[in-house]
């Protein structure tokens, strides 16, 4: 009885030790299963812990059609499944996205004018500041110099000054205004002039007894009026396009004697030349010594390779200053060594010129005998310049 009696206590016991080692299986499976459901985050979409890198960011060009500067990691990547989360951490609010910088500008820079009056030589009128102020283009443009054909072969009777629409015009020289509005060409009020707005100052020094006028045209501003004393330098009004253009610019004249359109003289032989910089004048002729017109003739620079175009004035209202006798001339070039280079003919011609600063050069092209290095030819008869010192305007 006792044996059978220990047979069925540890048949039970070993029953008791089933039920609690199923029932040991059994929770874990059902902890093991629990843990790896993932965690709904608030909007239904799994979340995950972002691995942080202590990598330094760096700046990196993207390769868009304007690339912009961003941050980026240069830590070597780990390896990564198709779906790893990667982080989005925000950037660090310090570091900064910069802009790829592009091209540096192309300076414009020139070296300051000469004091005006300039007159080196008695025969010398470097009288008038530029128009334009030097943070702007205050130089004549190459294709519309003076004694050029434009406009059904009119002949142009000063220069334009390429300066942006809105820039300041100054007064070249001190004076006293004589027109102000439409009309300067055909000596009335007329929209139709076409100078457009223009602004005429006569100034209160001459040149060899004459008076002398300058006209600043195409104006989209006047801010002076007739009978208005003005100053070197003081704003006359704003570049604009009225009248007869192809763009905005100034259009600059100096008239000697009379204030008339055929009455002007080269801009460029009266406008004071940058410290340094000189001015070259030309006479073109044919082998017959006759004046040859539109006559293309380059100023080649042998220092950086820079060239200079210029034209031998056309027939028309173009004169030539009365010393210099010129059809041509160029003018702010720096000093140094040149060459001359022409065909006439069917024939090329050069000539090595040095450009000295401060004064005007000169050169005669005869025809089928070239370039020649002269001096200016003498004055006419009519020429009678007053004595030294007293050719040059009040300051």
């Amino acid at each position: 009885m006792e044996m059978e009696l220990v047979r069925r206590q540890l048949s039970h016991r070993t029953s008791s030790l089933r039920q609690v080692l199923w029932t040991g299986i059994l929770l874990t499976w059902l902890i093991t299963l629990a843990a790896c459901r993932p965690e709904k985050s608030p909007l239904g979409q799994p979340s995950s812990t972002p691995p942080i890198s202590t990598a330094s960011p760096a700046l990196q060009v993207s390769s868009t059609s304007r690339p912009t500067s961003v941050l980026v990691n240069e830590a070597s990547p780990l390896p990564s499944t198709p779906n790893e989360l990667h982080s989005t951490v925000a950037a660090d609010p310090l570091r900064f996205v910069f802009p790829t910088p592009g091209p540096a500008p192309v300076s414009a820079w020139r070296p300051p004018l000469y004091p005006t009056p300039w007159a080196p030589t008695a025969y010398d009128h470097f009288y008038f500041a530029r128009p334009i102020g030097a943070d702007e283009v205050n130089w004549p443009v190459a294709d519309y110099r003076y004694g050029g054909e434009f406009f059904e072969a009119v002949v142009h009777t000063g220069v334009d000054i390429p300066a942006s629409k809105g820039s300041p015009v100054l007064a070249a020289g001190s004076g006293e205004v004589t027109w102000a509005g439409y009309g300067v060409y055909r000596g009335g009020y007329d929209e139709t002039d076409p100078y457009g707005l223009a602004v005429v100052i006569r100034h209160d020094f001459g040149y060899q007894g004459q008076m002398l006028f300058t006209i600043y045209g195409h104006l989209d501003q006047i801010d002076v009026a007739e009978g208005q004393y003005v100053t070197t330098g003081q704003q006359i009004g704003l570049v604009g396009e009225t009248g007869r253009v192809t763009g905005p610019h100034l259009h600059f004249e100096v008239r000697v004697g009379e204030n008339s359109f055929y009455d002007t003289l080269n801009p460029e032989l009266w406008l004071v030349p940058p410290v340094g910089w000189g001015v070259l004048a030309g006479r073109v002729l044919d082998s017959g010594g006759q004046p040859v017109d539109a006559q293309l003739i380059i100023v080649h620079s042998n220092l950086n390779g820079q060239n200079w175009f210029a034209r031998s004035y056309g027939v028309g209202a173009a004169n030539s200053d009365p010393y210099y006798r010129e059809n041509l001339v160029v003018g702010d070039l720096p000093a140094g060594r040149y060459e001359l280079r022409t065909a006439y003919g069917g024939y090329s011609y050069t000539l090595e010129v040095e450009i000295r600063p401060g004064v005007v050069n000169y050169f005669v092209f005869d025809g089928f005998d070239g370039f020649i290095q002269a001096t200016p030819p003498l004055p006419g008869a009519d020429f009678t310049p007053e004595p030294w010192g007293t050719t040059t305007p009040e300051p």
